[in-house]
């Protein structure tokens, strides 16, 4: 029990009962907030029939697949099938373990600090159950015995892959300049200043990757309905394809948390805010810590009802080509920064948070141009540019394998216009 601070036994079970309430009850809000904010953004009607103002839609739909029947494949792996659901909800749950919702206050006379427990790793071990959540969609998608599961489970892991490197590099930024991993020791850093306006271009970097790990749009390629069928969870009903929506929703929150706590100051106040006397103390941080968390998970929202889904060697380009480099050389940059600073030059901060403007925007307009679906400067491609057989012409930007060349049409199905009008 060393490892949750000298509190009591009831007092770590309470927190982690709390942590585990607020997921739930976060999620079940989530789902609702974004139907509805979705139909607004498309001018529709949301959910509106279920409890008040529709508010009660999301709990209806958890309650009716609950009850629903569960079938399994007759090929499916039946233990595997069965647990790969839990493996990818329990890890994003014990992520949250590691972060902080406030300072130090008092419950029933005891003084604990807002969090289930702190490690000099924290943020590697968040790192590290986030690849293990993904197990569960590769093991869902293996483990059910079809084809288009088994491309999203596919899928997932090259996604992992990639964008687990370019988050690690943004997180070594964070590290190089707090001089800690401890999440607590993270926000302690942020008193003054966010991480954010100092390492922005590694939080452009870590935005970007947190939404590839969850596999959301525009990223949402292991799920894609339209040559997937959708993707891994393809084969699962009831209750086992509610735990993997949950498993979803739940490490949007926790990714969210993580960039709060390692760039938005954590459960500090935000400016002007953190000037009232008593903004940064007792249950107050709460609050704030809530308020960020929800910022970004409308982010996610907002991106869902804007972006449309990658081609997927766009996205493989993304992650290797741009994110992964930016992020490297950003950490460099920030590790000479640190460096100067710690000799004696403390002006080089300033520099550092100007650096780190000039490079996101930079990284920002580079995006821009890479990805704009409308171009007016782009002279409109001739029709000559194709081959005879309908396959691009070799410029055209992504492989395509040639077409079959048309067969010849027959010579008695030729019909002559004199034998037309007779």
């Amino acid at each position: 029990m060393t490892g949750f601070g000298n509190d009591v036994w009831w007092l770590i079970v309470a927190k982690a009962l709390a942590v585990f309430v607020y997921l739930l009850l976060t999620v079940l809000f989530a789902i609702v907030i974004e139907r509805k904010v979705l139909g607004h953004m498309q001018m529709r009607p949301g959910p509106n029939r279920v409890g008040p103002r529709g508010w009660l839609q999301s709990l209806a739909d958890g309650i009716k697949l609950a009850l629903k029947e569960g079938i399994m494949p007759t090929d499916a792996d039946r233990v595997i099938y069965t647990l790969a659901p839990v493996i990818s909800v329990i890890p994003a749950i014990t992520a949250f373990a590691v972060i902080p919702f406030g300072p130090e206050v008092s419950v029933f006379g005891h003084r604990t600090a807002l969090q289930v427990t702190d490690l000099p790793v924290a943020v590697l071990f968040v790192l590290a159950m986030s690849s293990v959540g993904v197990y569960g969609i590769i093991l869902a998608g293996w483990s059910s015995g079809s084809t288009y599961p088994l491309l999203g489970g596919i899928r997932s892991t090259a996604q992992v892959i990639s964008y687990e490197v370019a988050m690690g590099l943004a997180f070594a930024a964070v590290f190089l300049y707090a001089g800690t991993m401890s999440t607590s020791g993270i926000v302690a850093a942020q008193d003054r200043v966010w991480f954010v306006f100092l390492l922005l271009p590694s939080f452009l970097v870590y935005l970007t990757a947190m939404v590839g790990e969850t596999n959301r749009a525009p990223f949402d390629l292991p799920e894609a309905e339209g040559e997937l069928v959708g993707g891994f969870h393809t084969e699962y009903s009831s209750l086992k394809f509610a735990m993997f929506f949950l498993g979803e929703y739940i490490n949007m929150t926790t990714v969210s948390a993580v960039a709060v706590t390692i760039f938005l100051g954590g459960w500090h106040a935000p400016w002007p805010v953190n000037m009232i006397d008593g903004a940064n103390t007792g249950w107050w941080p709460v609050l704030w810590f809530t308020a960020k968390v929800w910022g970004l998970l409308f982010v996610y929202i907002w991106l869902r009802a804007t972006l449309p889904r990658l081609r997927y060697d766009q996205f493989m380009a993304l992650g290797w080509k741009i994110l992964i480099p930016t992020a490297l050389l950003w950490v460099m940059a920030a590790a000479v920064i640190r460096s100067l600073r710690n000799d004696g030059y403390p002006h080089w901060t300033p520099v550092l948070a100007a650096l780190s403007a000039v490079t996101a925007l930079g990284l920002v307009a580079f995006l821009h141009r890479r990805f704009s679906a409308v171009r007016g400067d782009e002279p409109r491609r001739d029709r000559s540019d194709t081959t005879i057989s309908g396959s691009p012409a070799p410029g055209d930007g992504f492989p395509v394998p040639p077409l079959p060349a048309a067969p010849a049409p027959r010579r008695d199905a030729v019909v002559s216009k004199e034998e037309i009008h007779g």
